[in-house]
């Protein structure tokens, strides 16, 4: 259908819960959407951004419970059908996604190659 976007990108609930909790934590973010993005970063090629912006008519909306998730026209072929958790251990917290796309990644981890 024209005006559509058909895309699955998983959120695990653990991820649902901190996303809900910076939002419902952080004044700014009141009445926006998560916005997930990849942007130019380091040797391997891009990285992955998060933040709360306002919706475009250019951006796929994945609707959640509580909040829409939004992902621009240009990454959005490269996170399709990625699944994102969020993780507390040991060694530290944050965001983890696993993306069946991806080709490879730096040596330090944070920038990724599609």
């Amino acid at each position: 259908m024209k005006g559509y976007n058909i895309f699955v990108v998983t959120l695990t609930p653990n991820a649902v819960e901190k996303i809900k909790s910076f939002l419902a934590a952080e004044k700014s973010a009141k009445g926006k959407s998560l916005r997930i993005m990849l942007k130019p970063s380091g040797c391997a090629g891009y990285e992955y951004a998060f933040g709360f912006d306002e919706k475009t008519a250019e951006d796929a909306v994945l609707p959640q419970t509580g909040f829409d998730v939004l992902i621009d026209n240009k990454s959005l072929p490269l996170i399709e059908n990625a699944t994102i958790d969020y993780r507390e251990d040991s060694l530290g917290s944050g965001f983890k996604i696993s993306n069946p796309k991806e080709k490879g990644s730096c040596g330090c981890g944070k920038s990724k190659q599609f």
